[in-house]
Parts: structure tokens; C-alpha cells; sequence
């Protein structure tokens, strides 16, 4: 099953000037590298939904950290550590 998972904006970078926007996000610790074009709104600070790799809404810090302390709980957050350290990644 595929998740959208909370995560918060560490980082903002813009490539091919200001086309394309990429931040740090981090997943309570973990920290990956995801596209920012659907949220043009988000800043460093904001919590967004990422679903494969692509931010795809901005939501409040509450909500992110109830979802989080949820995926801990169950063991999904395990998961995405396990992918950082991938050596296909």
C-alpha cells in the first residue's frame, strides 16, 4: 500500500531559475530529498503530505505530528529508514 507520509521542509532549492523547487524534508529524523512543484506555496518550516517522492500538500504541524507518532507506532517509519540506507538510493 502506498502512504503520503508528513514530513518537514529543513531546505529549499531552486534549479533552473526558480522552475523547479526541491527541498531537505524530514521524515522524524530521516531525512530525503523531494520535489516541491505541486506546493509552490510551501516554505522552510512547513510540514507537507509527500507521496512517492513528491510533496503533494501542505499541512498543519499537529496533524503531521499525530500522523508520525502513528507510522512510528506501526512500524512504517522503520521502512523509510531502511530505504535511505539502500545502496540502489
Amino acid at each position: 500500500m502506498c502512504l503520503a507520509i508528513p514530513g518537514k521542509i529543513e531546505s529549499i532549492e531552486s534549479d533552473l531559475e526558480g522552475l523547479i523547487r526541491k527541498g531537505k524534508v524530514s521524515f522524524g529524523g530521516i531525512i530525503k530529498e523531494i520535489s516541491l512543484d505541486m506546493v509552490p506555496e510551501a516554505e522552510v518550516g512547513d510540514y507537507v503530505l509527500v507521496h512517492v517522492g513528491v510533496a503533494i500538500s501542505r499541512i498543519d504541524e499537529e496533524e503531521a505530528r499525530r500522523t508520525l507518532e502513528y507510522f512510528r507506532e506501526i512500524g512504517e517509519l522503520e521502512d523509510l529508514s531502511a530505504t535511505e540506507e539502500s545502496p540502489d538510493n
